[in-house]
């Protein structure tokens, strides 16, 4: 058990990287238009943690090849994010057209990408520098509460279902289901 606890702490105070909002912030609430399975629908984060965490994802833009692989893998992972009661959401400044596309193709129908707007963006503190009107690659884990619990902020694809992954079978570990 003080392993589990050990594993558990050093997991949740991971370091941040680029993304500014750390572990232990308020994640801000938004809503904001998404899509799932080609088919746009709203989507409010505040709504989302009723359910459980929320597996937040940002990434640059839909259709290139880092974006593409992410996409991919969190589609992969999808159903056993569900089963640990987590939802998960991509976002990127994409226009609703191109994300009813991309849920398809790209997410394979398995969880929904949402337009992140300029203000949700700068509220994430996850603008892509080189394009700021692009947000970086950054994922986070989100608990019921509110309370960010994780963040990996990395260019790279590489970790980030990985690293949400072990924060949310983490969480799910120290909040058993009830009944």
């Amino acid at each position: 058990m003080k392993r589990l606890a050990a594993a558990a702490t050093a997991l949740l105070i991971a370091t941040p990287g680029l993304a500014s909002l750390a572990v232990g912030a308020k994640a801000p609430d938004f809503s904001t238009q998404a899509s799932l399975a080609g088919k746009a629908m709203p989507f409010n984060l505040k709504a989302a943690l009723k359910k459980g965490p929320v597996v937040l994802y940002f990434y640059p833009a839909a259709f290139t090849k880092g974006c593409t692989i992410e996409a991919h893998e969190f589609a992969e992972a999808t159903d056993d994010f569900n089963k640990l009661g987590a939802t998960v959401i991509g976002m990127s400044a994409d226009p609703i057209e191109t994300l009813n596309k991309f849920s398809v193709e790209e997410c394979r129908n398995k969880f929904a990408v949402g337009s992140a707007t300029a203000a949700t963006i700068t509220a994430y503190d996850v603008t892509l520098p080189a394009k700021p009107d692009r947000s970086n690659r950054t994922s986070y884990v989100i608990a019921p509460d509110g309370k960010v619990i994780f963040v990996h902020s990395a260019l790279s694809p590489e970790g980030h279902v990985n690293g949400t992954m072990e924060a949310v079978k983490a969480w799910r570990a120290a909040h058993p289901k009830k009944g």
